[in-house]
């Protein structure tokens, strides 16, 4: 089973790198798409960025905002950085979507194949941090929640230049393959399934032992508590969601993947599944792409079942689509503060899970005309203090290279000389930093 990190257990050759504020350190990536329902060129009023000029932010500051989507995040200003002002270089085809997703986390150019069949011609920063942090071999965790219609599916991850990489849908499927339930033979995780038995059950004399160990501190063994508790919150949530008879069959376990309705209990999921797999230091980075590229998700606002999402970011024949586009975006703001919960929640000696490392909120495009200018990124943590928190920066229009930049060198990315990586996404693009967010400059 992986295991969360336990000082006790640790030794000298894990400690902290140079390059960033701690060797523990991670990304998480949660993309959003259609944009942000932000004030436009034709009159639509300011929802989204905070009422107040570019500074420091606190708990108090945000929640008093509360006509603001952003207010959501209030609970964990003291961790967040909000920073607008951030553009994409490529104009891409005329497809916004395609090229918004190619752009979001490569910072790449744009293939010139036809309009919705764009590519980045570049790696993710998902991909980088994987290659550069973890084993050999390693790929980043690239999950996937929504309905895939064919067109535009996943838009988020890259190995390489046009090499996009496919997403998991399932995070029960995700959960097995981080735990090597998926080495099982199939009639004993049948078993174990009907039988409503834990992952942890398979490893009880592990953990006993384990607990046993005079070298846990308290606060080891209260991490050991919370990871196992975590995961059989995770199980237990899981199986909520289908019958025994389902449980039963390994596959039905997908049904619920295909309804709107199921949508943020699946985000929520993944959320779990994310943070169990940077706490056991199982991945260092993950995406969870929200809704294809132009996302048609139906979402519940005000228990009602909405018009898609796309029709709403574009006030097609939708009434209150303002109002309604503002509501989205609360709702996921939302799910990305219960995945800052779920990292608050781990302490370690020297701060949360979340002080270890980043959680990003990002959108593949900018607002309800879906362009380039103004992109939000909403970047949460410090990366073991290399980051300034609770900040709300204007980074007055660079392009998203410096962003990436920032975050991949937060973590611990270099480049070619050994320094913090400033080079990702097109060389053609000035290097740097976002360097406002810099704790050190």
């Amino acid at each position: 089973m992986a295991l969360p990190l336990l000082e006790g257990l640790r030794t000298d050759g894990a400690r902290a790198q140079d390059t960033s504020g701690s060797s523990f350190s991670f990304a998480i990536f949660v993309r959003q798409g259609n944009g942000v329902q932000q004030a436009t060129s034709d009159g639509e009023p300011e929802r989204f960025w905070p009422s107040f000029a570019p500074g420091p932010i606190d708990s108090a500051r945000l929640a008093a905002d509360s006509d603001r989507a952003l207010s959501e995040l209030a609970a964990h200003a003291n961790q967040l950085s909000i920073v607008r002002g951030i553009r994409f270089n490529d104009p891409a085809n005329a497809c916004k979507h395609s090229g918004g997703g190619n752009q979001v986390l490569t910072a790449a150019p744009v293939s010139d194949d036809e309009c919705n069949s764009t590519l980045a011609l570049g790696e993710s920063l998902d991909n980088r941090i994987t290659v550069q942090l973890g084993s050999p071999g390693d790929e980043p965790l690239t999950l996937f929640a929504g309905i895939k219609t064919g067109y535009l599916d996943e838009v988020l991850s890259y190995r390489g230049p046009r090499e996009l990489r496919p997403a998991e849908r399932d995070p029960y499927a995700v959960y097995q393959k981080l735990f090597a339930l998926a080495q099982l033979a199939p009639e004993e995780l049948s078993r174990l399934e009907l039988r409503r038995k834990s992952v942890n059950d398979l490893v009880r004399k592990d953990m006993l032992s384990l607990l046993a160990r005079r070298d846990l501190s308290l606060e080891d063994r209260a991490r050991l508590d919370l990871h196992f508790t975590s995961i059989r919150d995770v199980e237990n949530r899981i199986a909520a969601l289908t019958t025994d008879e389902e449980l039963a069959n390994l596959q039905a376990a997908a049904s619920y993947l295909d309804d709107d309705t199921f949508i943020e209990a699946v985000v929520k999921l993944h959320c779990d599944v994310m943070t169990l797999a940077v706490a056991s230091g199982a991945k260092r980075a993950a995406t969870l792409q929200i809704g294809a590229g132009p996302d048609e998700t139906k979402y519940q606002i005000d228990g009602v079942q909405q018009p898609p999402f796309h029709q709403i970011s574009h006030r097609a024949d939708v009434a209150d689509g303002v109002d309604l586009h503002h509501k989205i975006d609360r709702k996921l703001l939302g799910l990305f503060k219960y995945l800052l919960d779920k990292l608050t929640a781990y302490q370690l000696p020297d701060g949360t899970l979340l002080n270890h490392g980043l959680a990003v909120f990002i959108s593949d495009v900018a607002n309800k005309f879906h362009d380039y200018e103004n992109v939000p990124y909403l970047v949460a943590g410090s990366a073991g203090g290399f980051l300034k928190t609770g900040l709300y920066v204007d980074a007055a229009g660079v392009t998203n290279n410096k962003i990436l930049n920032t975050i991949g060198a937060a973590v611990g990315c270099t480049n070619a000389e050994g320094k913090p990586m400033d080079d990702f996404g097109d060389p053609l693009l000035e290097k740097g930093f976002v360097t406002d967010l810099l704790a050190a400059t």
